[in-house]
């Protein structure tokens, strides 16, 4: 864990020397959520898919580095147009890297949100291809109220104190509330790139992405699944959801839609996706 190994990756990710075969021609790219990094988010996902043949790569973005450790091992933090830069620059380095033309994002919760910013206004739209989102949040989230109390804030004159109160501790968390002005900014010409093929993954029990179905966007290249519509023994939300093996099948077909493989329905604990 990046928290108690300070700069270290999930296993399976971030060999540089890796050269994509045939058969997965585009690295993948992960990218984790608010409070997460490059190896914490990571664990399943990383030595999952490069056991299944893909350069794998992941990134934290969005971190205090100047802040003491553990705070500097803390992603998510800085606003998204920063951390979609940092994406940028990461990307070009893995198809530098790679010699590959394009690659393919796994995001989780603002990993599916930021990279949003990184297609549409810094040149991602032509180097990614396959965007896949577990518990993504276009249309932002209303958690515990949050869009009604930063609404109410600024009607009344105190929007400052929630840039200035939780923003000062998470630059990008205020962003994703629904009705902020950078989502209605983002959304203004449509969240999705023609170019790229969209799968989003829902779990019903997000608590964190209010409501789940935030992330149901309709497109012609998109295609939305609810992990318990086909299986009602997953209880995984927000946190499983990056771990647990029924949404991981959707992912690897969403990879690789030209082998597709059963989608299992099993017994998915909260939390740790057991």
């Amino acid at each position: 864990m990046e928290l108690g190994n300070p700069g270290g990756s999930a296993p399976g990710s971030n060999d540089w020397a890796c050269k994509p075969p045939d058969r997965h021609p585009n690295p993948v790219v992960l990218v984790h959520g608010t409070g997460g990094n490059r190896q914490d988010n990571w664990g399943t996902y990383a030595p999952l898919l490069a056991n299944e043949g893909y350069c794998v790569f992941s990134l934290t973005y969005g971190a205090f580095d100047d802040l003491p450790w553990p705070i500097s091992a803390v992603g998510g933090m800085k606003t998204i147009v920063q951390s979609a830069g940092q994406l940028r620059d990461f990307v070009d380095r893995v198809l530098a890297a790679t010699g590959a033309h394009r690659v393919d994002l796994v995001g989780h919760s603002q990993g599916t949100l930021m990279p949003t910013y990184y297609v549409k206004h810094l040149g991602g739209g032509d180097k990614v291809d396959k965007y896949v989102s577990l518990a993504p949040l276009w249309n932002g989230t209303d958690a515990f109220g949050a869009a009604q109390l930063v609404e109410g804030a600024r009607t009344l004159g105190a929007g400052a104190l929630i840039d200035e109160g939780i923003g000062a501790v998470c630059q990008a968390c205020p962003q994703m509330v629904t009705g902020s002005d950078f989502l209605n900014a983002l959304q203004a010409d449509g969240i999705y790139a023609s170019k790229i093929t969209y799968t989003n993954i829902m779990t019903r029990y997000d608590e964190l992405v209010v409501p789940h179905t935030s992330g149901f966007l309709e497109a012609p290249n998109a295609t939305n699944v609810v992990v318990q519509d086909e299986c009602s023994s997953n209880y995984g939300e927000h946190a499983a959801i990056a771990a647990e093996p029924v949404a991981a099948a959707h992912v690897l077909n969403a990879l690789d839609p030209d082998h597709p493989r059963p989608v299992p329905c099993v017994f998915v604990a909260p939390i740790t996706g057991g």
